[in-house]
């Protein structure tokens, strides 16, 4: 297992994003501006995916930030299809079935 960061870790990221910020605001750079230019190669991983598609998909759609408020089956529906939509018409990405709810079983059938 991983060790976690110390507190004193913590205490320098957070400081650093004091300094970024105020860096920032200094310079006069407006939030979308900075963002319009923050570009990187990165690959995706399950929590980007949740991060930046699937939570952005769900705050504005329902205003819950957290994937815990979902209630058990509309809102997860509408939001993969409103994700898959986008998926398949902006990036060309093909349909991505849902799993179901037996999912154990066809992890096991895979393996």
């Amino acid at each position: 297992m991983e060790e976690k960061r110390t507190l004193q870790q913590n205490k320098s990221i957070y400081k650093y994003f004091e300094l970024v910020a105020k860096a920032l605001n200094d310079a006069g750079y407006p939030i979308q501006e900075v963002l319009s230019n923050f570009t990187m190669d990165c690959e995706w991983t399950k929590e980007s995916v949740k991060e930046l598609l699937w939570k952005t998909a769900q705050k504005r759609m329902f205003g819950k930030s957290s994937t815990t408020q979902l209630n058990k089956s509309q809102e997860i529906d509408e939001i993969y299809e409103v994700m898959n939509r986008f998926l398949g018409e902006k990036l060309k990405i093909e349909s991505i079935k849902f799993p179901s709810n037996d999912l154990d079983e066809e992890l096991k059938l895979e393996e």
